[in-house]
């Protein structure tokens, strides 16, 4: 699992351009934005999902979305989910509850998770994440998030969270 240095490293090899805020730990997504204003970008919240029999779900989403996981599990072919556990967590993504984010899709190698991204994030041209812990985050260009994802080797599919659906149109774009 790499530590967060590694990370922006790899961001660095990526060509990728990224700014870094260190902060108190953030837990939640009310003291992510009391903290947070002065950072840039989409601010996004991160849902580490278990289907029942199935695979593993990370859904990245603008921070105030609602999100209807009754809805969004059979949207995406899927029976229901459950909040992974944070043993799994820890084994699939190598963070800790808290620090949940996109980045973490470089430590799934084994490509168990499978990614959605809300497609309203498209509609910022920066998005904010946290760099592995919770005590940074890290802004990049929202293309160059789906860039990082590709380079970990994760396809990205596009979930309208406000009309509960797959966005294949949107995900082409990717």
């Amino acid at each position: 699992m790499l530590t967060p240095e590694q990370l922006l490293s790899r961001l660095d090899a990526l060509g990728i351009a990224h700014r870094t805020w260190h902060h108190e730990p953030f837990h939640t997504v009310e003291e992510s934005e009391a903290a947070g204003a002065d950072i840039p970008g989409a601010h996004i919240k991160n849902l580490f999902l278990k289907c029942e029999k199935g695979p593993l779900v990370l859904l990245t989403a603008l921070h105030h979305a609602r999100i209807d996981l009754k809805q969004l599990a059979p949207a995406i072919g899927l029976k229901r989910f459950s909040f992974g556990r944070p043993e799994l967590l820890k084994e699939a993504l190598g963070v800790a509850p808290g620090s949940v984010t996109p980045f973490a899709l470089i430590n799934d190698t084994g490509l168990k998770v499978r990614f959605l991204l809300d497609s309203a994030v498209f509609d910022h041209e920066l998005v904010a994440a946290h760099p592995l812990v919770n005590t940074a985050t890290t802004v990049i260009a929202t293309r160059d998030l789906v860039r990082f994802a590709h380079a970990s080797g994760h396809s990205v599919e596009a979930y309208d969270t406000a009309q509960g659906q797959l966005r294949p149109e949107r995900s082409r774009l990717l």
